[in-house]
């Protein structure tokens, strides 16, 4: 099962230690915990279901273009971040 990290600052929004979540892509893995948590979901995702432009993806170490963050496959042992994006200058 892939391990699912979101950074502290979800805390009360998302969970607040890693999670172990089964999934074959990132939306798949991020779709088996939101539907225990609306919550994240509305964070994470808009209402058509893509990533929100807040929002940046990590998985095994590599920032995920955002446009296609969601249908990057996930393996076994792989880990995922999900974090805000920062910008402003």
């Amino acid at each position: 099962m892939a391990i699912v990290h979101f950074t502290r600052w979800l805390n009360g929004i998302a969970p607040g230690a890693p999670v172990e979540i089964e999934g074959k892509t990132v939306g798949g893995v991020l779709g088996h915990l939101f539907a225990k948590n609306a919550a994240a979901r509305n964070y994470v995702l808009d209402e058509q279901g893509c990533l929100r432009k807040h929002v940046c993806i990590f998985l095994d170490g590599e920032r995920l273009a955002h446009d296609t963050a969601l249908a990057a496959p996930v393996q076994p042992q792989s880990e995922v971040y999900v974090m805000q994006a920062l910008s402003g200058g």
